[in-house]
């Protein structure tokens, strides 16, 4: 990864993330080595999943010796194996990029932040919302970053700083993904890992969406309102801005309005699908597929021109591609060496002797501190749930709870981990520096892991599967 420089000042200089994966692709080989090999017994459960069983671990007869080769073969293999969710989030890019093409993205959120300019609590309380709502279902995130000069000029028309215009957008994303209720790249790659329905469990996480949100709000309004009353006070007080006063945003027209209602008829058929008709990936896929064509149409986009946008959308995600693959490589070395379930059974000791409860937020802690080596949601839910959701198993709680620890210590986290391009991004685009960032976010990134705890001991209490 290039150093990210904010101010002119090098904020974050870490390997690219592929790097980083398959340093941690090498590290399970060695593992393979030099853990005790061994297993549990499985069971399927009525819904035909796969069930450690408790107290059944032991050691294999024939230990299994990985050669360096089974480094580099992995990775083809691992590709091949998550290839349903890898051509579903190169689907959906697609999608996302002939909507993008069609202007319906900029035209919409300019529109809506241009309707809530005249009225500054409107503004931090619709715009949060706005932006956590389409990270939430679409898992949209870098689309944010060419209105970050639109939105610091509004902030600063209404006497607050270009930091509280940063702290919208940023807390609506960093929600967004935490209580992700369709993200396709964080739930339901972690559902397909752990063996649930694609988007099952849907209802507590739309119940939790709104007092996240709200924290979310409450945090960037008590800023805004202290820059408001003492304008010495902001953050970024003295420092220089380089954004440009943009205020003007692309029209919205008929076009796009049928394009965006295309696309929240898109997600209500999900929800519906998902949870009534039992849809997997295939379906999943197909769906945005279809709104892909769809856009294309109603936009006017033209065939061979929607096509170019479909194309680039999804090009834009072969790296998370690629990142999916070499996650899944980590377990599948760990899995061929005999050592994963022996990991399991490691992890699992601990978590067993401080109860159900207290296991569920020490997941918290470990997709947390994870999140600093592996920014991309989708490689860490393929690298991490392999693991989680057997330990789930032992520990006696839901891998829905699993997979929830999991969406917080990613989604929350992404607003602090300098390894995230999208954070770097958009702090760049605003001209704020990464310790003047910490120093505002970090009591917000304190709350929803308090927040966080608390739901998760909920979700084990209530049996949230």
């Amino acid at each position: 990864m290039t150093p990210q420089t904010v101010n002119g000042t090098r904020a974050a200089r870490v390997p690219h993330t592929l790097v980083l994966l398959f340093g941690m692709m090498v590290v399970a080989w060695l593992m393979t080595w030099l853990l005790p090999q061994g297993s549990f017994d499985t069971v399927q459960n009525e819904a035909g999943r796969s069930l450690v069983v408790a107290g059944t671990y032991a050691p294999v007869d024939d230990r299994v010796q990985l050669s360096p080769l089974a480094l580099f073969t992995a990775i083809p293999r691992a590709m091949a194996d998550a290839a349903p969710i890898i051509f579903f989030i190169l689907i959906v890019g697609g999608a996302v990029g002939t909507l993008r093409a069609s202007g319906a993205i900029d035209a919409g959120l300019g529109r809506a932040l241009h309707l809530l300019a005249g009225h500054p609590g409107w503004l931090i309380a619709g715009g949060v919302t706005l932006f956590a709502t389409a990270s939430a279902a679409l898992g949209t995130s870098a689309e944010y970053i060419p209105l970050v000069a639109i939105l610091a000029a509004l902030a600063v028309s209404l006497q607050f700083d270009r930091m509280t215009a940063v702290g919208i957008v940023l807390a609506g994303y960093g929600a967004g993904y935490g209580v992700a209720f369709l993200n396709p790249f964080t739930v339901l790659a972690a559902h397909e890992v752990a063996e649930l329905q694609p988007g099952s469990g849907m209802w507590y996480r739309l119940l939790l969406f709104i007092p996240f949100v709200g924290i979310g709000i409450h945090h960037v309004w008590r800023y805004a309102r202290r820059v408001q009353d003492d304008p010495a006070r902001s953050l970024v007080a003295g420092l220089p801005a380089n954004i440009e006063p943009v205020t003007e945003t692309l029209a919205l027209n008929g076009r796009h309005r049928a394009c965006l209602l295309a696309t929240l008829g898109t997600i209500l058929l999900l929800i519906w699908g998902i949870g009534w008709r039992g849809w997997y990936l295939n379906e999943l896929t197909a769906t945005f597929f279809g709104l892909a064509v769809v856009i294309i149409a109603i936009g006017r986009l033209g065939a061979s021109a929607g096509a170019q946008a479909f194309v680039q959308g999804a090009a834009e995600l072969v790296g998370t591609a690629l990142l999916i693959g070499f996650a899944r490589g980590i377990s599948l070395l760990l899995e061929d060496g005999q050592v994963l379930h022996t990991i399991v059974h490691g992890l699992s000791i601990p978590l067993q002797m401080v109860g159900e409860h207290l296991a569920a937020v020490g997941m918290l802690l470990v997709q947390t501190l994870l999140n600093l080596f592996i920014p991309s949601g989708s490689g860490q839910a393929y690298a991490t749930m392999p693991i989680m959701a057997p330990v789930a198993d032992l520990v006696g709680i839901q891998r829905q709870v699993a997979v929830l620890a999991f969406q917080f210590g990613d989604g929350f986290s992404n607003i602090v981990v300098p390894t995230n391009p999208v954070l770097m991004g958009i702090l760049g685009a605003a001209a704020i520096p990464y310790d003047r960032w910490l120093r505002f976010v970090l009591p917000l990134l304190a709350k929803w892991l308090v927040a966080a705890a608390a739901a998760l001991m909920v979700a084990v209490s209530i049996g949230y599967h």
